[in-house]
């Protein structure tokens, strides 16, 4: 006797994942593609990024839509390169033609040769020069995160000719077009033109009487980053972007900048542990090993040095054993101390609040915050120390070690991110393990080495 299994949960039971995963639990293959093609490009890539690889893929080439292409834009970039690397060339291009410029410009970047080929001779003319022409800037600049569709009038023309206009070009009006930009007959940039002032004021009134000219335009070698602050400072949803001579050459739309700054918050968070923002969760267990091998083999050397250090004061510690219970107190607490004020600097680094000029400010600021921090905590760890061993001459090493290693650990946080960065290092990478080496050296040579002095 047989039993079928119990049919999948609604939706306001359980969310599509779990939905996607019951079906496929019960090899409901088919129905679960169904299910997926179903929902937007964006909880599509969700799925996909929540599920294993081999489920992924069968998923995957089941789906075959015409969304394939902002699919894969939605994904991280690791794992749309696993998917890329399955799928043929035919199925490349054809998801590549399904992609916005600024999208196909990123996408286009990570394929072979022969595909990118194929892929702008499928492109007419039009659109291959706009793909060109966001090619032809780096990526992390506004000319690399632009998109070439705009729509442009001239300052001469009236309003009841721009509505006709717009009403000509009906579905072709870029999405998320909230203005329009008005160039010169040369396409040199003059303001813009808000959608809500062109439908509000007289239409026989002239472009040039309503513009605004107080949208200034990015230099298309402008910094992403200082893209992204721009839109969060002013609230911008679209910002025109130009060349050195001045001429329009593309827009960037606050959907674009809402993925960069998702980003530069994942690589942040991803990198305090020293892994990629792209990272699959359900990557080949080799890939992900060979990945983590690295920085695991720089926090064991760190931690070597630390133990060299520790090895130094061995006598020490033979002949007062408290003081290898009390040892990691120091350390800990400068790392925590220390982390405070790294996360910090990283942050105001990264929104662009510090640099060299200011950076002797934060040092004096977060001085005096270790300071007090230390004072406080140091007696309460002292007290304790001292009631422990019944020791008054342990309670006063171990409370100088603390105010020490904080001290130290505040001056690291807080110039560290500024050096790595002018060596060309992430400071959200490498910052951790190097103040983690700082703090635990310290913590355990001012500890030991007091403890040696006025102990023995």
């Amino acid at each position: 006797m047989t039993t079928s299994a119990p049919p999948p949960k609604t939706d306001s039971d359980v969310t599509r994942l779990e939905q996607i995963q019951e079906l496929l639990d019960r090899d409901s293959w088919r129905e679960a593609a169904d299910l997926l093609r179903k929902l937007p490009p964006a909880e599509v890539a969700h799925v996909l990024e929540a599920l294993p690889l081999t489920q992924r893929q069968i998923l995957w080439d089941l789906l075959d839509t015409d969304q394939d292409g902002e699919t894969l834009m939605e994904l991280t970039e690791n794992v749309r390169n696993e998917l890329v690397q399955n799928m043929d060339q035919e199925e490349i291009v054809d998801a590549a033609q399904q992609m916005d410029v600024d999208d196909l410009a990123d996408f286009i970047q990570e394929l072979p040769v022969d595909v990118t080929r194929e892929i702008l001779e499928s492109l007419d003319e039009q659109d291959r020069r706009r793909l060109e022409t966001v090619l032809s800037y780096p990526e992390d600049t506004a000319g690399g995160l632009m998109n070439t569709d705009t729509v442009t009038v001239r300052p001469d023309v009236t309003l009841d000719v721009v509505l006709r206009y717009l009403r000509q070009l009906g579905d072709r009006v870029p999405r998320n077009t909230d203005q329009l930009f008005v160039t010169n007959r040369e396409d040199k940039y003059l303001g813009t033109l808000r959608l809500a002032d062109l439908v509000t004021h007289d239409p026989q009134q002239t472009v040039a009487e309503v513009m605004s000219l107080g949208v200034q335009p990015f230099n298309a070698y402008a910094d992403a980053d200082d893209v992204a602050r721009r839109f969060e400072q002013y609230d911008l949803l679209s910002a025109p972007v130009v060349d050195d001579d001045g001429r329009l050459v593309g827009r960037i739309t606050v959907d674009d900048v809402v993925d960069l700054i998702r980003e530069q918050g994942e690589h942040q968070f991803m990198g305090s542990a020293g892994l990629s923002e792209d990272e699959d969760m359900f990557a080949p267990v080799a890939v992900s090993a060979r990945r983590r091998a690295v920085w695991l083999g720089i926090n064991l050397a760190t931690a070597f040095l630390a133990s060299w250090v520790i090895g130094h004061f061995q006598e020490t510690l033979d002949k007062i054993v408290a003081l290898a219970v009390l040892m990691p107190i120091v350390a800990s607490m400068g790392g925590v101390g220390g982390t405070q004020t790294l996360t910090l600097a990283i942050r105001g680094i990264a929104l662009g609040q510090l640099s060299g000029k200011n950076a002797l400010y934060l040092v004096i600021k977060e001085l005096a915050v270790a300071a007090i921090n230390g004072i406080i905590w140091a007696v309460v760890v002292g007290l304790i120390a001292g009631y422990w061993f019944h020791s008054t001459d342990i309670a006063l090493v171990i409370g100088a070690a603390m105010i020490i290693n904080l001290i130290a650990a505040a001056v690291t946080g807080a110039v560290l991110p500024l050096l790595l960065e002018k060596l060309g290092i992430d400071p959200a990478l490498a910052g951790g393990v190097l103040l983690t080496t700082v703090t635990d050296v310290v913590g355990f040579l001012s500890f030991l080495g007091l403890a040696t002095l006025f102990l023995l």
